[in-house]
């Protein structure tokens, strides 16, 4: 892994910045990556700079998760008896074991899509208590309110109305406001549409966790034959709509990545209430399934559904193609070879790599290489959007300082 003379490469073209409709670039913006020039010693480099997290993008962050673990633990207070009350101890107990089954395939859904460029963890879990908690107190909360407003407007009966307009418009503006503040206070982790679907989903999936536990306790509780009905609605819930909450509050998620790409505030909040309109529709045309509910689900659900992975794959080919172009401007630079390009771009080249540096012991390393270069991508992503230039210049000091060392970590013998 060795950098060829950055002062005998030619800078890349201005249109060739534009790999792919996820990360285009206004010409006015754009700008070559910074020359990896041999006589400057990469230790002293790495030395010199203060650690790449530091920076007012974390204080963001950790006050948003100090704010939301304080808000989860207020929101217990609510969720909590709420929950027992309806489906008592028992009912509690079978539908949280029930519960965790369609939680770990929505989970495990975003773990497939943030594989390429994975969100901290912290965040994840932020994203998860909004949704299992917070989401659901907002909801209790509003709820009656919100029916008072808009009940007798509406001139639906109230179950009618309950299900079809208040449910989808209170919950999913309950939800989106987690992603509305990982989007105001992380923006360096929320940059785009794979980020917006990936928070959207890990909310969606906490709501319906929640959400699941109340169902599936209540069959337990109400009902004169407990074991069959908890069968059904599982059954409805839990096999034949894991998703159907992800799909709702995936839509403002990818609406708000978008608007990501700008980093404007004013456009974030805009594409908050735009992003909540197809998510309350969704979430509508599902609770309004009546008696033709397997035709609707075959003829419109499923078609939903199959779009929405259509959707989750183009993304994630887009963000590659992203990834590939911001590395060769790297490569141009001097950062990277053109194999190193093809490897730290491609998933086979990666598995490769990893292998590799697995079986010489060398395997946290790579894989630190690997989630750095891939944050190096995005960082000049965030430079040639034009917005906060001078703050990302400097985070892609870090990431260049980061990659270099860790390169060597690699390869030292």
């Amino acid at each position: 892994m060795t950098s060829h003379d950055p002062r005998s490469a030619p800078a890349p073209l201005p249109q060739q910045a534009n790999p792919s409709w996820m990360g285009q670039v206004p010409e006015q913006h754009y700008r070559p990556a910074p020359a990896n020039y041999r006589e400057q010693p990469r230790a002293a480099l790495t030395a010199a700079l203060p650690p790449a997290r530091a920076g007012r993008g974390s204080a963001g962050v950790m006050g948003l998760m100090a704010a939301g673990g304080a808000l989860g633990f207020i929101g217990l207070f609510t969720v909590l008896p709420f929950v027992l009350v309806n489906t008592g101890l028992a009912g509690f107990a079978i539908g949280f074991v029930a519960s965790l089954l369609p939680l770990g395939a929505v989970l495990l859904a975003v773990r497939v899509i943030d594989r390429w460029e994975p969100e901290p963890k912290g965040l994840l879990l932020f994203a998860f208590m909004w949704g299992a908690v917070v989401s659901v107190a907002v909801t209790l909360l509003i709820q009656p309110y919100f029916s008072l407003a808009a009940g007798p407007a509406s001139g639906l009966d109230y179950r009618t109305f309950a299900v079809t307009v208040q449910a989808p418009v209170v919950e999913e503006f309950a939800k989106s406001l987690g992603l509305l503040l990982l989007l105001l206070f992380a923006r360096r982790h929320f940059d785009g549409p794979v980020d917006g679907v990936v928070f959207a989903f890990t909310i969606a999936g906490g709501f319906a966790f929640t959400e699941n536990i109340l169902y599936f306790g209540r069959a337990i509780a109400e009902s004169s034959d407990p074991g069959t009905d908890l069968v059904v609605v599982f059954f409805l819930r839990g096999v034949m709509s894991p998703f159907a909450h992800a799909i709702f509050t995936g839509t403002t998620g990818l609406i708000m990545g978008f608007a990501a790409r700008r980093w404007h505030t004013g456009l974030s909040v805009a594409a908050f209430a735009v992003g909540l309109v197809p998510a309350i529709l969704l979430h509508s045309g599902w609770n309004s399934m009546g008696q033709d509910f397997l035709a609707q689900y075959i003829l419109v659900q499923v078609p939903i559904f199959l779009l929405a992975v259509l959707v989750i794959v183009l993304l994630r080919v887009a963000e590659r193609r992203l990834t590939r172009q911001r590395l060769r401007e790297y490569a141009s630079a001097g950062w990277f070879t053109g194999p190193e390009v093809e490897m730290l771009s491609t998933g086979a080249g990666r598995r490769g790599a990893l292998r590799w540096a697995t079986s010489i012991g060398r395997g946290p390393q790579m894989t630190a290489f690997l989630h750095a270069a891939t944050q190096l991508a995005f960082t000049r992503q965030r430079i040639l959007s034009g917005r906060d230039v001078p703050a990302h210049q400097l985070e892609e000091q870090h990431r260049l300082a980061e990659v270099a060392a860790l390169r060597e970590a690699v390869l030292r013998r």
